[in-house]
């Protein structure tokens, strides 16, 4: 249980840091943002709906430029 809610809490706190660098031009935000929503996928349905998404339209992009 204890293991669950630190992984949780982790992929919280990465998507929190990873908006925040979204922000600020410096500071590159998706470099936090996407482990932390790999984190969040095992926990939150939507979060993995989204990522499917995301893989899916990057796979497709790739085949679509494939000559």
């Amino acid at each position: 249980m204890v293991k669950h809610t630190v992984r949780f809490t982790i992929g919280l706190i990465l998507v929190f840091i990873g908006l925040i660098g979204g922000l600020i031009p410096i500071f590159q935000g998706w470099v936090f943002g996407i482990p932390g929503l790999i984190i969040l996928a095992d926990y939150l349905p939507p979060v993995k709906r989204l990522l499917k998404w995301a893989k899916e339209k990057y796979d497709k992009s790739k085949e679509d430029n494939i000559p």
